[in-house]
């Protein structure tokens, strides 16, 4: 049986925490677009940066909503990778709609890499839960 006061503990801590995942994973898609922006020597200017994180974050909006992933806004494989998914394949049919490239290895890059930080912050946040739940 569960406790119903350590439900709505639970409940108010996700209600709290969703905005903060939310921004998390807006400044790390915006973070992956300055990195890609950098390392190809376009420049880290704001407008550039936006220019090329849009696509991703557009993927990234429609799969916290399809997902509902205020409701598991840590959950690393129920809620990480599934936006992971969303945030690549959406982000690189809009870049192609709108006349940018998707060459395969940017495609395993972009995939790789948001996957480390869609999913790694959500598995360090997860990891630090335990610890502190166990002690």
């Amino acid at each position: 049986m569960t406790d119903p006061a350590s439900d709505r503990l639970s409940a108010r801590r996700t209600a709290l925490a969703w905005p903060w995942a939310l921004g998390a994973d807006v400044v790390l898609v915006i973070v992956f677009a300055a990195i890609g922006r950098a390392s190809h020597e376009h420049g880290v200017d704001p407008g550039g940066v936006v220019e090329t994180a849009w696509p991703f974050l557009v993927g990234l909006g429609v799969g916290w909503l399809v997902l509902r992933a205020w409701r598991a806004p840590a959950a690393p494989l129920r809620t990480g990778l599934p936006l992971v998914v969303s945030t690549v394949v959406l982000g690189m049919i809009l870049r192609v709609v709108s006349g940018g490239g998707t060459a395969v290895a940017f495609i395993v890059v972009a995939t790789i890499t948001l996957l480390v930080f869609l999913v790694g912050w959500r598995g360090v946040a997860a990891l630090v839960a335990r610890i502190r739940a166990r002690r």
